[in-house]
C-alpha cells in the first residue's frame, strides 16, 4: 500500500461560491502512482466545505439558498458576540457540510456517478486563498 500527499490551491471570490474541482482532482489522481484505492480530500479551515453535487446552474444556485434557510446569515450567533467578525454563520454552515470527502479510485479514475462532481464551497464572507489537501491511499 502507498500513500501520496498532494495539494490543490483555489482562490475564491465570494461567500457561497461553489467551485467544481473534479477535473483538477482527477488530474492529480492520473498523475499519481495510485491505481486502486481512495482519494481523501480535506480543506484546512473552519469556513469552507467539500461535497459532491451535480454541477449545473440550478443546483449551484440552490445550495447557497438552502444554506441561508438552514443557517441564516442574519441569525444570532455566539461567535459574533465573542469576535464581531461577521462570519458566525459561516462556521456553522461549514460544520454542517464538513471539511472532507472520500472518493474511491479504480484504475486511475475517480469513481463518481455520471452527474456527480466534487465541489468546494466557500462559506466565509470574503475572498480567500484556499488549499485542499489530498491523500491518495491504496495500490
Amino acid at each position: 500500500m502507498t500513500v501520496e500527499s498532494r495539494s490543490l490551491g483555489i482562490q475564491t471570490r465570494r461567500e457561497g461560491e461553489v467551485i467544481d474541482i473534479t477535473d483538477k482532482v482527477q488530474a492529480i489522481v492520473e498523475n499519481s502512482k495510485l491505481k486502486d484505492g481512495v482519494a481523501f480530500l480535506f480543506v484546512p479551515g473552519s469556513t469552507a466545505a467539500l461535497t459532491t453535487l451535480e454541477y449545473e446552474p440550478g443546483l449551484v444556485a440552490d445550495l447557497p439558498k438552502t444554506l441561508e434557510k438552514i443557517v441564516p446569515k442574519n441569525g444570532t450567533y455566539e461567535h459574533e458576540k465573542q469576535w464581531q467578525d461577521g462570519n458566525g454563520h459561516s462556521h456553522v454552515r461549514a460544520a454542517l457540510m464538513g471539511p472532507d470527502l472520500f472518493v474511491p479510485v479504480r484504475n486511475h479514475r475517480l469513481m463518481l456517478g455520471t452527474w456527480q462532481q466534487i465541489v468546494f464551497v466557500e462559506l466565509d464572507i470574503r475572498p480567500r486563498d484556499r488549499t485542499i489537501v489530498l491523500q491518495l491511499i491504496g495500490d
